[in-house]
């Protein structure tokens, strides 16, 4: 009954009414979705198998997949691509010396000038 392009439908989860079709078969209990839903792994118990079939190969793309829905009259899930952003550079901040570590740099230059002496 689960076979590669079956038609479903999610009955659990965030993606819950929405069609699918089975895209790759994992194991007894698990299955890939993709569709009108997110490409994801789903158990078999959480879909409602529908009697329509896509024709599409074992692990479609989601292009694929996309191509498949349309020719079926079906609408399929699709996101923009990220837009890219330009990171500000870091800013080195350049330290302030401290009163102490100034004054222990004088004494050290002090004892140094003595000893050459």
């Amino acid at each position: 009954m689960f076979e590669i392009g079956r038609l479903a439908v999610k009955i659990a989860g965030r993606d819950a009414g929405e069609k699918c079709v089975i895209v790759e078969v994992l194991d007894d209990k698990y299955v890939v979705v993709d569709g009108a839903t997110r490409r994801r792994k789903c158990n078999k118990l959480h879909l409602e198998p529908l009697n329509q079939t896509l024709d599409i190969k074992d692990k479609a793309s989601h292009d694929d997949v996309v191509k498949a829905f349309k020719e079926f009259g079906l609408k399929a899930r699709t996101t923009k691509p990220k837009a890219k952003t330009i990171k500000p550079k870091a800013v080195v901040k350049v330290k302030k010396e401290s009163k102490k570590a100034k004054k222990s740099k004088e004494k050290s230059a002090k004892v140094k000038a003595s000893k050459k002496e």
